[in-house]
């Protein structure tokens, strides 16, 4: 549902310096508005397949893809179509498989999501972030974990055993490649020999929040994941195909949930109370938002879907596949 962004993200591949032996759009829109434009424009070695109702959703169609990939192909990249690519995105990405040949999935990195500067500070200001050289605003849900004890202990990209840690969104712009065991299913890329025995999970239905996190913390208890923050790309969002912001609030919780009881399947007790705590404090400051944000609406929808989904866990936990 999103022909023109899907457009210019097509552009972008086009003047890629290594560019894609395959491209493989799988359409799941209600209505003809990506089919047209692709017959309006034509792009080397692209295939389009729109999909049954049957078949629609993030991961399902990702998993149709995955059928659909030529035999010749090594490397199945996936990208969301509100990306937009630096010209040597691919170059890069590719070229971690050959630095790390042990990788079996490479994530890209998003240039325009975070403010990142240098810093040589000794002095550290509480209400920045730092890492590696490099600065950032700290989010406020991280000030007041910090201020609480709940603070992640461990580095972005790696998994808490109470979950709630740091995305790659906090690595900088360093042009390093970082090992990590979590990163973004619209910028990713993965060995197509890792799909003989992983598949997405389409307990993700639609939308498909959180998909990426339970992929890849799967993936990496079985081998070497990394990042690539000199793979860049744009991610411009784009609201059409995403649910309301009840739904997303009540996904945030479940989906939360399953993601981190598949990742860890016996938590201690120390582990739950972390969990549910953290959770409950970003509803917290999710409710605080109806005051102090401009879109008092979508602050208020999406903070009772978020306790609707913490109140469905005790009546129906997601079952883990």
């Amino acid at each position: 549902m999103r022909a023109n962004p899907l457009l210019d993200l097509l552009n972008s591949v086009q003047n890629q310096l290594l560019y894609p032996d395959e491209i493989l759009i799988i359409d799941g829109s209600t209505n003809n508005e990506t089919a047209i434009l692709l017959e309006k424009n034509s792009f080397k070695n692209l295939k389009y397949y729109k999909v049954e109702p049957n078949s629609r959703g993030l991961t399902k169609q990702r998993n149709f893809g995955i059928k659909s990939v030529s035999n010749a192909i090594d490397i199945v990249c996936f990208l969301d179509d509100d990306t937009v690519l630096k010209d040597d995105y691919f170059h890069n990405l590719i070229q971690t498989y050959t630095i790390h040949p042990m990788a079996i999935g490479v994530g890209g990195y998003i240039f325009n999501e975070t403010s990142w500067e240098k810093t040589t500070q000794t002095t550290i200001n509480k209400n920045k972030f730092y890492f590696d050289g490099y600065v950032r605003q700290e989010p406020t849900r991280f000030k007041v974990r910090k201020f609480l004890g709940l603070d992640c202990p461990i580095q972005p990209g790696f998994i808490p055993s109470f979950s709630h840690g740091r995305s790659v969104g906090f690595l900088p712009p360093s042009g390093k490649i970082y090992q990590v065991q979590q990163f973004m299913g619209g910028v990713s890329s993965f060995k197509k020999s890792v799909f003989k025995t992983h598949q997405f999970s389409e307990y993700f239905d639609g939308y498909g929040l959180y998909e990426d996190a339970d992929f890849t913390s799967r993936l990496s208890k079985t081998g070497n994941l990394y990042l690539n923050t000199n793979a860049k790309l744009g991610h411009y969002h784009n609201d059409s195909g995403r649910p309301n912001k009840y739904n997303y609030g009540k996904m945030v919780i479940r989906n939360g949930w399953y993601v981190w009881r598949v990742y860890n399947e016996n938590p201690t007790f120390n582990d739950r109370l972390k969990w549910n705590l953290i959770s409950v404090l970003l509803i917290t400051i999710r409710i605080s938002n109806i005051f102090t944000s401009r879109n008092k609406v979508e602050a208020l929808t999406e903070s009772l879907g978020r306790i609707s989904g913490m109140f469905s866990l005790l009546l129906s936990r997601p079952k883990i596949q």
